[in-house]
Order: C-alpha cells, then sequence, then structure tokens
C-alpha cells in the first residue's frame, strides 16, 4: 500500500508531440520500499497546478512575514 509520493529534485521533461509534462516522482509505500514513477500531466494540469504552487508560495511568505512581527 502506497504511503506517500515525493517530487525528485530534477527537472521537469516536456514532450511537446504527446503535449505533455513529466516530473520524476518516488512512490513511498507503507513497509519501507520505494520505486520511482513519472506524474504526467497534460497542459491544463501543469497550469492549473503553477497555479496552485503560486498560491501556496504566496501563503509561506505570508506567514513567514507573520512570526516575524
Amino acid at each position: 500500500m502506497i504511503s506517500h509520493i515525493t517530487i525528485d529534485q530534477r527537472d521537469i521533461a516536456y514532450d511537446s508531440r504527446a503535449q505533455q509534462a513529466a516530473l520524476s516522482v518516488t512512490v513511498h509505500h507503507r513497509d519501507g520500499a520505494t520505486e520511482p514513477s513519472l506524474l504526467v500531466m497534460d497542459p491544463g494540469q501543469v497550469e492549473l497546478y503553477a497555479i496552485q504552487l503560486d498560491q501556496a508560495i504566496a501563503k509561506r511568505k505570508s506567514a513567514q512575514e507573520e512570526e516575524s512581527r
């Protein structure tokens, strides 16, 4: 059973023919085993995740500014 998935520290790949982006990830199982995999996204998903990640970065920055006050 899978416990979680982490993003690997590698560049994202884009296949212009398939119009898909692929992000290397590691799948972590509850028994401690891991295996490499890919998160494959279509252009709409890439744009959605870009927006969501921008929002997460802004929230983190805001929280850090609040902590420093």
